[in-house]
């Protein structure tokens, strides 16, 4: 790549979540300020958000009229010299060339996640400027049925993991009767190996606010509450503060429809839709029997629509595009865009946008350039915690709701965690078992009580205690749980340690290898 000539002003983007803030992007943007390049005055620097790329960050990008140029992976203590001789060029050893055109972006699809990391976070003018507000602006103009049916007719379904049709939780709210309605999002990002909700609540918050207005648009909600985790305290920040902008250009407030953001106590319970609303009420976060649903008597006994962060998030798109146009991504009943999030022991970790139908092998191989460790990887779970470990053999698996479900599986939240051979599957199993135990609301018997024995049962075995009794044990104490638990959280830990003990029999049965031990 030859190098480019550039002209004043120079714009240099420094990206401000989470992510890269950890690995050390607010010294980058220290460092880039105390530079003489930066004194000169015709430098500006821009605080983003992030494209996603974890393995990248700190991704440092200059404005060039070819596109914007990345430098990965810059640290502050290389920041003088990288620009000791003006803006840097794309003969630099940290230079990616233009980052739109870096195969592992150029191959997603980005719907949801366009202007992620792109743009000023905070700036409404930046996001109106990268197509912000076009599905708000063409929801004006329409009836709340013609919302629901353009819903409806983009197939788009939870994304928080359930997957249930968007079309038919907005209608359902729609048709309800009563004084008052709500909106509630979902930000109780709990599951282990996902981000995609804290990085769009980082990098284009106004996202999550627009698809708000469209859902109480449809349903004649007045009211709407972000329940946020605890442990995302940047991204409780920057929503804040978008908010108050938000407020003041007229977009939320009196009169018609406001947002508060609540913040949650770690509890991951609380993602379950009916534990949250307890939470929000007030009360301890416990599991409420249904029905009703949520939709006809959710928050304060109203009406209430309660989304994940990127169901409404997709939504903006869904409504700009038009139904039909986003149906037009995916396969079959799984439609539009998935943000895959790839983590554990993967080379190239990060937040990976794209239409249904790629096979999971496919993913990882090609955005996630194998494991970190170098090794072979043995297992990968898909959907959290209580989602399945995919042995190789089902690594052909399409990504898409129909297909993993029949694979005994689920896709969750779309996140994608890999193990290397080292993995110890049977404690894995374990791990499943007692995370629901210290996880649970207590409400119910098969999931406090079950998951509690499911640890003493899966220690046993793996003592090689009366194993074929053990072994019956597990298999009926996991059929009570999926069939007699109140919510998913005792429901689907069943399915992790059902697919170890159909694919890493071996470990299941191994006896247990104590540090002592393994000294010897």
């Amino acid at each position: 790549m030859s190098a480019h000539v550039h002209a004043s002003p120079i714009r240099v983007f420094v990206p401000n979540d989470t992510t890269a803030r950890s690995m050390g992007a607010q010294d980058v943007a220290d460092a880039l300020a105390r530079t003489a390049l930066a004194a000169r005055g015709d430098v500006t620097i821009v605080r983003t958000g992030s494209r996603g790329a974890a393995w990248l960050e700190p991704l440092l990008e200059i404005e060039t009229p070819d596109g914007r140029i990345g430098f990965g992976n810059v640290q502050a203590h290389e920041v003088d010299a990288l620009f000791a001789d003006g803006v840097p060029q794309a003969r630099h050893p940290r230079c990616l060339g233009v980052v739109d055109a870096h195969p592992w972006f150029a191959a997603q699809t980005r719907l949801t996640f366009a202007r992620a990391g792109r743009v000023d976070p905070l700036s409404l003018a930046d996001y109106e400027a990268h197509g912000g507000l076009a599905g708000l602006r063409a929801a004006q103009g329409m009836s709340a049925e013609q919302i629901v049916a353009s819903v409806t007719a983009s197939g788009l379904r939870g994304r928080g993991g359930a997957a249930f049709p968007a079309g038919i939780k907005w209608n359902t709210v729609r048709q309800a009767p009563g004084a008052v309605k709500y909106v509630v999002c979902n930000a109780d990002e709990g599951d282990s190996g996902t981000f995609a909700d804290r990085l769009l609540m980082e990098s284009d918050p106004f996202q999550l606010i627009e698809g708000m207005l469209i859902a109480a648009r449809a349903t004649g909600a007045t009211m709407g509450y972000v329940y946020l985790r605890s442990e995302y305290p940047h991204a409780a920040q920057v929503f804040a503060r978008a908010l108050e902008i938000a407020r003041a250009a007229g977009l939320l407030g009196e009169p018609g429809f406001d947002i508060a953001l609540r913040m949650g106590g770690g509890a991951y319970i609380c993602g379950e839709e009916t534990a949250l609303l307890e939470s929000l009420e007030g009360r301890r976060g416990m599991v409420r029997a249904k029905p009703p649903l949520p939709a006809l008597a959710g928050l304060f006994g109203a009406p209430t629509v309660i989304n994940n962060v990127l169901t409404f998030a997709a939504a903006t798109d869904v409504l700009a595009r038009g139904g039909a146009a986003y149906a037009a991504h995916g396969v079959d009943r799984s439609t539009g865009t998935m943000p895959f999030q790839l983590a554990g022991n993967v080379r190239c970790g990060g937040l990976v946008e794209l239409p249904f139908g790629p096979t999971l092998r496919e993913v990882v191989e090609q955005f996630g350039g194998g494991s970190h460790s170098g090794r072979p990887l043995r297992a990968i779970q898909v959907g959290g915690p209580l989602g399945a470990y995919l042995p190789s053999t089902q690594w052909d698996t399409p990504l898409t709701y129909e297909a993993f479900a029949a694979a005994g599986a689920m896709l969750g939240h779309g996140g994608i965690v890999c193990f290397d051979d080292t993995v110890d599957m049977a404690a894995q199993a374990e791990f499943a078992m007692a995370f629901c135990a210290l996880e649970s609301c207590g409400k119910c018997t098969p999931c406090r009580l079950g998951s509690t024995r499911g640890v003493e049962v899966i220690q046993r075995l793996r003592r090689r205690e009366q194993t074929r009794q053990q072994w019956t044990l597990l298999e009926e104490l996991c059929e009570t749980m999926e069939l007699g638990s109140l919510c998913a959280l005792g429901g689907l830990t069943p399915m992790p340690v059902r697919s170890i003990m159909t694919h890493f029999a071996t470990d299941l049965l191994a006896p247990v290898t104590t540090p002592e031990e393994a000294a010897v």
